[in-house]
């Protein structure tokens, strides 16, 4: 199924730092049919690097959505039977306004005066959003990693526009070494000579920089085991070491090529834009305790995490799942066996496919 990428324009948005944007654009793809009552729509929050394409087949690029396998007929996210959104998230690069977006007080691309974001920000513009899209309430809101901040924001800032959150491998706030990771991430960026100060759009992109920071997301995003699985040891196109700083390993090979791949499709500031809005995030800011953030939330909540997902370990998830009891809300968590590291929730999806599957259809069943 071939799936558009839609824009919507707003005259403008308010973010947390006091800052405005105006006017700014929101990039979106929708997935099935909305139902006449207008109860059926769930909005499928993306991480980090990914975009509004999440299913079907792009006509740009004939590829299928990042989380192809979980939405469509029959599918978790069975759009037989839900009207399923997702867009780009502010400051992204994949039509919604960012860094790269041109700003009109100057005619030339935001680069570093785009103002900080925030997760906060994000589900905002998303608000405004669904309200242009005429849905009141939505049945469900869920994503993996930085999507499941954004769906426990939605939970939290949105009380009554939410009846039910599906937070997966992620967290309600960074610890120091998730800060560590992307701050290393940035600096790698930042050293890059093409960088510029952010200034590169019309020249050279620091691809070295920005490859670099992928390289290093990528390893956090495997597991021991799903390395070893996959590369182990094992040498590249030769039978004996090089002897020099070429490839040698198959997992630098992987690594390299992972690198190159991103820099095609991503830009730089957005990288450092995006990652410093997850280190922000904090559902406990100005609320005293995570119990208190969660004091007025009304929606059911799924939680789900992996047993080898040591970038989101399963305890965030399970602080996130005590805090809520204490404010008896209706909560559900799993812990899913997975080789495959905070991937698990892109790649492992057969039993996340039958928790979600039954999830809402049960969640679906209350509110008719």
């Amino acid at each position: 199924m071939i799936v558009e990428t839609n824009t919507v324009r707003f005259d403008s948005i308010t973010l947390d730092s006091g800052a405005e944007l105006a006017p700014v654009d929101v990039a979106y793809e929708t997935y099935g049919q909305l139902n006449a009552a207008r109860t059926n729509a769930i909005l499928i929050e993306h991480a980090f690097s990914g975009d509004a394409h999440a299913a079907g087949v792009s006509p740009e690029t004939g590829k299928p959505g990042w989380w192809d396998n979980m939405i469509g007929p029959g599918k978790a996210f069975d759009t037989n039977r839900y009207y399923v959104i997702c867009s780009n998230v502010l400051g992204g690069c994949r039509g919604t306004t960012g860094p790269a977006s041109i700003n009109p007080a100057t005619g030339c691309p935001y680069a570093m005066s785009f103002p900080v974001i925030t997760i906060g920000d994000m589900v905002r513009l998303q608000r405004m959003l669904v309200d242009w899209m005429g849905i009141p309430k939505l049945l469900s809101v869920s994503g993996g990693s930085m999507g499941g901040m954004q769906a426990l924001e939605w939970a939290v800032a949105c009380p009554d526009r939410v009846v039910s959150a599906i937070p997966i491998a992620t967290t309600a706030r960074h610890s120091a070494q998730q800060i560590a990771f992307n701050e290393v991430g940035r600096q790698a960026i930042m050293a890059d000579p093409d960088w510029n100060g952010g200034d590169y759009y019309g020249k050279q992109p620091p691809g070295r920089g920005l490859a670099v920071a992928r390289m290093i997301g990528h390893i956090t995003y495997m597991s021991d085991d799903s390395m070893r699985e996959k590369f182990g040891r094992r040498l590249r196109g030769k039978e004996n070491f090089g002897y020099d700083f070429d490839v040698d390993f198959e997992v630098e090979s992987y690594l390299r090529y992972r690198g190159s791949q991103f820099v095609n499709r991503f830009d730089a500031n957005s990288y450092l834009y995006i990652t410093k809005a997850m280190d922000y995030f904090d559902l406990t800011a100005g609320r005293g305790s995570l119990g208190a953030a969660f004091e007025k939330v009304l929606a059911r909540v799924l939680a789900i995490s992996f047993t080898s997902d040591w970038l989101y370990p399963s305890y965030q998830s399970q602080e996130l799942v005590r805090a809520l009891r204490t404010r008896n809300c209706d909560v559900a968590y799993v812990e899913l066996p997975s080789n495959y590291g905070h991937d698990a929730f892109l790649v492992d999806v057969a039993e996340q496919t039958d928790l979600v599957r039954g999830f809402l259809a049960n969640t679906f069943e209350k509110i008719q």
